[in-house]
């Protein structure tokens, strides 16, 4: 629970009772900068916690995790599309305890599709996805992390989103810097999304702001939240 500093004021309860908060929220912060402030100094005590949560996780209890959701994202994608043949698949090289994703990752190409990575090519702007195997030579990227270091641009028709948070109406909390709604916004056409988290990192809600996008489903170790299909 966050300290009582951190909780925007003017609702009628805390973000851990937030189903009492008027769903026009939204649309009230984005005209009220002082909500809008409180509101990102609650997702910033949030994602410390909850990052802290994530580290403290044993590695075995994140393989773990991951291996529960592989199938159930295979089922979800199964479900929703005709065929993988001639896709791309976007994931992300995992950092600060994310789970691992990319052995599933690199068993799309026995099933006709590309894998590709989100890469900063220049801060805060949409990200550009370059395709990865396992073999890919790498260079460090923004933030350190391991990138394609030459490898072709792709557009990516489905991206997997990793979950600091998230809430059931599938808006995702993540390490705050706006580059994956600012690429969402940018991607003709969207991409099918899947946020990709834990269970435990499930929040009432995220307090949605103008620039959210929701993902269209989430899948957990436990299971898949379906969203809307219309999204």
């Amino acid at each position: 629970m966050s300290d009582a500093k951190d909780i925007p004021r003017g609702f009628a309860s805390p973000p851990c009772l937030a189903h009492e908060v008027d769903p026009a929220y939204a649309d009230m912060a984005s005209a009220d900068p002082q909500q809008a402030l409180e509101v990102t100094r609650w997702r910033t005590a949030e994602r410390a916690r909850l990052l802290g949560e994530r580290a403290a996780l044993s590695v075995a209890a994140r393989k773990a995790a991951a291996a529960a959701i592989t199938p159930r994202l295979d089922q979800l994608l199964a479900r929703r599309l005709d065929r993988l043949d001639g896709l791309t698949v976007s994931a992300w090289w995992p950092i600060r305890a994310e789970l691992d994703l990319r052995d599933w990752l690199a068993g799309l190409t026995a099933h006709g599709a590309r894998a590709a990575l989100p890469v900063v090519t220049t801060r805060h702007a949409p990200l550009e996805f370059r395709e990865w195997t396992p073999q890919t030579p790498m260079t460090r990227g923004f933030w350190n992390i391991p990138v394609p270091a030459a490898a072709p641009a792709l557009i990516p028709d489905i991206v997997l989103a990793p979950l600091v948070g998230w809430d059931g109406a599938g808006y995702r909390l993540g390490y705050g810097g706006g580059y994956f709604d600012r690429t969402l916004a940018a991607l003709t056409p969207r991409p099918l999304v899947i946020g990709i988290g834990l269970e435990a990192a499930r929040l009432v809600t995220i307090f949605p702001q103008p620039h959210d996008i929701a993902m269209q489903a989430i899948i957990t170790e436990t299971g898949v939240a379906a969203l809307d299909p219309a999204r």
